[in-house]
């Protein structure tokens, strides 16, 4: 007899978890299968740091079918659910169309760049959610420095030692903290860039860095960067951005080449399509992670307006955290179904942030308990470790290497700026 299916579209932090936890219960009763459009899981909280170059980007890649041997993967991008049908339909790694049929569905689709409708942004800025933009930036960064060195225009030169980073979130913070140390590095070793430290921004509409975390991290982390020279400018945003420039929306131009939008995110646009309930953007879902009206679909992560109920009529924060537990909880609910266990409602309650800001510093409060430097930076690393579902060894020994030998910094030319280019196919939310 055919064992029932569960796919599961997605395989970020939600789905990912989901289909380890799947296959732990139900894998006799039922074949598991995750929709990707990688063969990899991208631990996504680290990659500021391949952005600077500390770690390998496999690192932060975790082989989906070396961690989840029990998986069925399926390469490919979902582009429509017919739920009176039970199929997804999706283009393949060669682009050709394709469908899978379901009995049980889970939408974990996760997140895109959000663009906002500003001049030239589309054009000129480069996102932060993949690894072809992590590498995109790093290339781009050693390359700006170097043309900065050979620029007999001192316009020019200060414009290519200029950064921008536009939104002051955890992602933001990030990239700026280890731009900062990474591009400083770099001028140090050209000797007509001697005395000339390479300027970075942080800008946030916000009144402060790390606006939806603790003040505790914002105050810490907002401390590491004004120490190392880098502006945060606050309550303001970019009002138009082009090829050799940037206004602000409080009048003033900046010259730059390297405009990085790490303003937030958005859900990923599939759910617009599917004529079900959608709250902000996110698909709507009951305490159980269940979509209503819909008994063999459920939804978590980025995508899912998933009830707060530690905080009633909210709906829980777009993180990481809760997309690992989501999908943990909607397994088990998934499971239940199958007779294993008894369906529960997601409840979450904050164990605390870590903030890695480069070197030796980061901001962190575990258990609600604050901390800064390197009681922090251990905290940080260890947690990080410990979420990281593979690459454990090679990742501790990337970081012992860049703490004792010299950074290396050369252009791998990889990734062209159009893979980096932000998602302009559908309309932020």
């Amino acid at each position: 007899m055919t064992r029932p299916r569960i796919v599961i579209i997605g395989g970020g932090f939600a789905g990912y978890y989901a289909a380890r936890s799947l296959c732990s219960t139900v894998r006799d009763k039922a074949e598991v299968v995750i929709l990707n459009p990688t063969d990899y899981f991208l631990y996504l909280p680290l990659l500021p740091e391949v952005a600077a170059g500390v770690l390998d980007p496999r690192r932060v890649t975790v082989s989906i079918p070396g961690t989840a041997p029990r998986v069925d993967l399926v390469l490919g991008s979902a582009s429509g659910v017919d739920m009176d049908e039970h199929r997804v339909s999706y283009r393949d790694a060669d682009g050709r169309r394709a469908s899978l049929a379901y009995d049980r569905l889970l939408i974990t689709t996760g997140s895109v760049n959000k663009l906002l409708p500003i001049p030239g942004v589309a054009e000129h800025a480069r996102g932060f959610r993949s690894i072809a933009e992590a590498l995109y930036l790093r290339d781009h960064m050693i390359r700006q420095i170097e043309l900065a060195d050979s620029a007999d225009d001192p316009a020019e030169r200060d414009a290519r030692l200029t950064f921008v980073v536009v939104g002051a979130g955890y992602t933001g913070t990030e990239v700026a903290a280890q731009g900062v140390l990474m591009t400083t590095g770099l001028a140090g070793k050209h000797p007509r860039l001697a005395g000339r430290r390479p300027r970075w921004l942080l800008v946030d509409t916000a009144d402060r860095v790390l606006p939806g975390l603790g003040a505790n991290l914002a105050t810490t982390a907002a401390r590491v960067l004004r120490r190392r020279g880098v502006e945060v400018r606050t309550g303001a945003s970019v009002a138009e951005a082009m090829a050799e420039s940037i206004r602000l929306s409080d009048g003033s131009h900046i010259g730059t080449r390297s405009l990085i939008w790490c303003v937030g995110v958005r859900p990923e646009p599939l759910v617009q399509s599917m004529g079900l309930d959608i709250r902000q953007g996110r698909l709507v879902v009951d305490e159980y992670l269940s979509v209503p009206g819909q008994p063999d679909v459920w939804a978590c992560g980025d995508v899912a307006a998933v009830p707060d109920l530690t905080r009633p009529s909210e709906i829980t924060p777009m993180t990481a955290q809760h997309a690992q537990r989501q999908g943990k909880r909607a397994a088990g609910n998934i499971a239940a179904t199958f007779g294993h266990g008894t369906r529960r409602p997601y409840k979450h309650h904050d164990l605390g942030f870590v903030v890695d800001l480069g070197g030796w510093q980061a901001a962190a409060n575990p258990l609600h308990v604050p901390l800064s430097g390197l009681a922090a930076k251990t905290v940080t690393r260890g947690y990080h470790l410990l979420s990281l579902p593979g690459n454990r060894g090679r990742t501790t020994a990337d970081w012992i290497t860049e703490a004792i030998l010299p950074r290396q910094a050369v252009q791998l030319g990889l990734v062209h700026a159009a893979d980096a280019a932000l998602n302009t196919d559908q309309p932020s939310a």
